[in-house]
């Protein structure tokens, strides 16, 4: 029986843009009722809503008045973050509907103790009134004689990604026809206070250098995220690298919706083995310490220009990666018994590699009291939980195979690449145990090559966050999945002289955020036993991950000898 909840008349949140198609969602509040979008023609539950059902691909679309009852399936205590009307702390938390547990609803936890919570608990909704939005928000239902639904699973269990995995359309591997050549990193640092543009080229004139190339030999041009500068994630794309160079490209590349931060690399291999190109320039930069000082001296207007947002996040304060992944990392604690020590472990092993990295940014020793102490950003992340905004750019260059033979350094080659997509693409939409983009994409690319986890020497994985790259370790089975407290304990078999040498420039936890590329970088730099007080002996074999929750790729890179 739906009942008619009571609306709190407060807040200034963000507020979402009322469309055709979701209108109802917004305005549901306003008899009390939640209603949720349903398929006319299977009667499944949809959300967020959509011009056909995922299901069973009907079109004939309508919406069904809700109980109002959920189960609280992941929650963050966000401390760091505010909005205008949202003054840190408040609770992000997702919640699954009793109706069908596939429903999850991103929302505030409100009327209650964050120290009170746990998964599983039922939850009732509570409608917030704002303008022409009734924001469902929820508090912990009164005891009644109805049991909770169980908390969702992932729509895959993590153990059965590899069985969804497509197989290779042919024996016939792009990858064997491509090799990276060439790579070059600008300066990197904290408000340098230099253009990106500026620090582009920097980066693609030693990466064309290293290679023993000229600008001339360029034919192609690659990058992520393309044209947009919001934020500081940018320098133009290839437009404005074309511009400043004169390269006239006869292959070129840019977007964001690819295969991660390094997907410019992948795209590039598949030009170069599809013969639209002989050299490819690859590069990413980033200069977020800049824009944000930029910004507070009023040099630069914030981005976003107001108005409403089309986020189902947004709305309750969820402005960031970090409120997803700390819901990921809460479930993951509370299925598999992590603990915060055992992110840590990942933490203290990138500053201690990032201490024999000149260009590394935070390079001071660091012991786990200094990490458990930190200041929290949203539970149960820490500051250093997180990696560090910076400026710099990267650029590879990937050439034909048989291109590389008589350039500068020896080339190193590419077993296999991960590219594919299993999971829901909507950062609350994914799966719940790990962070999304990751499983599938770990399998699909052992699925590519003989080679096996044993078998790969260093492992340079995405770490935007600790668990990012404790979710990359799991995926790619270097150990089973819910077992990387046991393997990442006292931090032994992930530092330079055990079993997976991990993230040996510092990672972007201490090296810098540079998407990926930094990562790619400094696989290259292994396999060339060109890194120094850092270089992990004999390396042969690198697994390179690029991203995750947004789309994401995997490279797995081996030397020539």
């Amino acid at each position: 029986m739906n009942r008619r909840i009571p609306v709190i008349e407060k807040t200034s949140r963000p507020l979402p843009l009322l469309t055709g198609d979701n209108e109802f969602f917004w305005t549901s509040g306003a008899d009390g009722l939640l209603r949720i979008q349903e398929c006319q023609a299977c009667q499944a539950l949809i959300h967020p809503p959509q011009p056909v059902c995922r299901y069973c691909r009907g079109h004939e679309m309508g919406n069904r008045a809700v109980t109002g009852f959920a189960t609280l399936i992941g929650f963050t205590r966000n401390e760091r973050f505010s909005l205008p009307g949202m003054p840190a702390p408040y609770v992000v938390a997702q919640v699954a509907l009793e109706e069908d547990s596939r429903i999850r609803l991103t929302t505030n936890v409100i009327e209650a103790e964050f120290s009170e919570l746990e998964l599983g608990m039922r939850m009732e909704v509570v409608f917030e009134h704002q303008d022409d939005v009734w924001f469902p928000l929820f508090h912990p239902a009164p005891d009644t004689s109805t049991q909770p639904a169980a908390a969702p699973s992932d729509e895959i269990d993590p153990d059965a990604f590899a069985h969804h995995v497509r197989p290779m359309t042919t024996t016939d591997k792009f990858e064997d026809r491509v090799a990276l050549t060439g790579t070059g990193m600008s300066d990197i640092g904290r408000r340098l206070m230099v253009s990106p543009l500026a620090l582009t080229v920097s980066a693609c004139e030693r990466a064309v250098a290293d290679a023993g190339l000229s600008f001339d030999d360029i034919d192609g041009l690659s990058s992520y995220p393309g044209a947009g500068n919001v934020g500081g994630f940018g320098e133009g794309g290839v437009t404005a690298l074309e511009s400043a160079l004169g390269i006239r490209p006869t292959w070129y590349n840019g977007g964001i919706e690819t295969f991660g931060p390094g997907g410019s690399v992948i795209a590039a291999m598949l030009a170069v083995a599809g013969g639209l190109a002989r050299h490819v320039l690859c590069f990413r930069t980033l200069w977020e310490s800049t824009h944000g000082e930029l910004m507070k001296q009023g040099k630069l207007a914030p981005p976003g220009g107001g108005g409403r947002t089309t986020s189902w996040m947004m709305p309750f304060g969820g402005v960031s990666a970090a409120h997803t992944l700390a819901q990921n990392a809460q479930r993951h604690f509370n299925r598999y018994g992590t603990t915060r020590e055992t992110l840590g472990s990942i933490a203290l092993n990138q500053r201690a590699n990032a201490a024999l990295n000149p260009t590394a940014i935070y390079r001071d020793p660091m012991t786990m009291d200094d990490y458990l102490s930190a200041r929290t950003i949203t539970t149960p992340f820490g500051l250093y939980d997180c990696d560090v905004p910076c400026d710099g750019a990267v650029a590879v260059i990937v050439s034909a195979r048989d291109a590389a033979v008589d350039l500068a350094k020896p080339p190193v080659l590419v077993d296999a690449v991960g590219t594919q997509i299993i999971e829901r693409m909507e950062w609350d939409q994914s799966t719940l145990t790990h962070e999304p983009q990751v499983l599938g994409q770990a399998a699909h690319m052992w699925s590519r090559t003989s080679l096996r986890p044993s078998d790969v020497d260093v492992a340079e994985l995405y770490d935007g966050f600790t668990f990012n790259c404790l979710s990359w370790i799991e995926a790619l089975g270097f150990c089973g999945i819910g077992e990387s407290k046991d393997f990442l304990d006292g931090g032994k078999n992930i530092a330079r002289d055990g079993v997976l040498p991990l993230n040996t420039h510092g990672g972007q936890l201490s090296h810098g955020r540079t998407h990926g590329m930094g990562l790619l970088h400094e696989a290259i730099t292994q396999l060339r036993g060109e890194a120094g007080p850092r270089q992990v002996p004999g390396a042969r074999v690198s697994v390179v991950s690029s991203g995750g929750l947004t789309p994401s790729g995997v490279l797995l890179l081996r030397s020539e000898s």
